[in-house]
């Protein structure tokens, strides 16, 4: 089936991972991506502290730190940052060596962009918008620089294909 909205458009596995890994647990709009809601579904505790963003895992115990000095908007990134860590990574990074820290942290920031604005839910928008970046601002609560940054990745992946596919 193709989207009428992203026709020329390939997802990544981990856009698939995240956007199955939502549905299964019954995220299917916008408006449902809050983070204290994600966590419970998970057993995840949520703090706001004046201190860097982090994640602990301890037995059981898991929890994420947000830095309560920024804009809820960067809160909420944090949390998707950190939530990529819980459920995709293993170990302790401060004991890890750099490149594989690395890749755990270049696995988070894809995670947080896919994350933010799943494509299950993004690919309901129309690209050509004028007003795309602000909508997407409104309806998922997350940066106007994220945003940016997820349509062009989409944008760069969808002319990958077109070039792949001619």
């Amino acid at each position: 089936m193709i989207n009428l909205y992203f026709p020329n458009y390939t997802t990544t596995h981990l856009e698939d991972w995240v956007s199955n890994w939502y549905i299964r647990r019954g995220f299917i709009s916008p408006e449902q991506l809050k983070a204290v809601k994600i966590a419970k579904k998970m057993d995840i505790y949520v703090h706001r502290k004046p201190k860097s963003s982090s994640y602990l895992i301890h037995g059981r115990y898991k929890g994420i730190t947000l830095d309560a000095r920024e804009d809820k908007l960067v809160q909420k990134e944090q949390f998707y940052h950190e939530l990529g860590h819980i459920l995709r990574h293993v170990g302790i990074q401060s004991m890890m060596p750099e490149a594989f820290r690395e890749l755990q942290e270049r696995d988070a920031r894809h995670f947080t962009l896919y994350a933010a604005l799943p494509f299950h839910m993004v690919s309901k928008y129309d690209l050509s918008d004028d007003q795309i970046i602000e909508r997407w601002v409104s309806d998922f609560k997350i940066t106007p620089e994220l945003c940016e940054t997820r349509l062009e990745c989409i944008k760069a992946r969808e002319v990958d294909y077109a070039i792949l596919n001619n």
